[in-house]
């Protein structure tokens, strides 16, 4: 699929605030409202755009702890089961394989330290984790959106 210049001025302005209507989001990129919604529904069907959420302050909701842990495996543990293992736990709200001496990467939020300390204890205890270090999050400096600015931009 072809993605133009329009369509990131789209996909950034629904970025920013997913309930634009087509007509406000027309506004902004130049085009009418039915030439908006023709452009989100092609890039909705190629999968380009995946969905709409809300956004939540993740502290209102009682997860006032974010962490990042490492895990290092045992042998040669495949991703696909670190992914089943990590994923039990509503916990891990993100899991990434990575370079360097980890096998992966999990970002966790708890309500508090000792929950976050249970929950590394819990996935430390799988058999294929030899051990995991772990960082906590003492205040974000900066947080963008999910996709950047197409390069030269911003």
């Amino acid at each position: 699929m072809s993605f133009d210049e329009l369509d990131r001025k789209i996909v950034a302005a629904l970025v920013a605030d997913a309930r634009a209507t087509y007509a406000q989001v027309g506004l902004l990129v130049g085009l009418s409202a039915p030439a908006v919604k023709r452009r989100v529904d092609r890039l909705r069907d190629s999968g380009a755009i995946t969905g709409f959420t809300a956004q939540v302050d993740p502290a209102a909701l009682g997860w006032t702890t974010e962490a990042y842990v490492e895990l290092f495996c045992r042998g040669r543990t495949s991703p696909a089961s670190i992914s089943a293992a990590v994923g039990r736990y509503p916990e891990v709200i993100d899991a990434c394989t990575i370079t360097g001496e980890a096998d992966a990467l999990l970002h966790i939020r708890a309500s508090d330290v000792r929950h976050f300390e249970q929950v590394v204890e819990r996935i430390g205890a799988e058999p294929f984790v030899v051990r995991t270090r772990s960082v906590i999050v003492l205040s974000r400096l900066v947080h963008g959106p999910d996709v950047p600015p197409a390069p030269g931009e911003g």
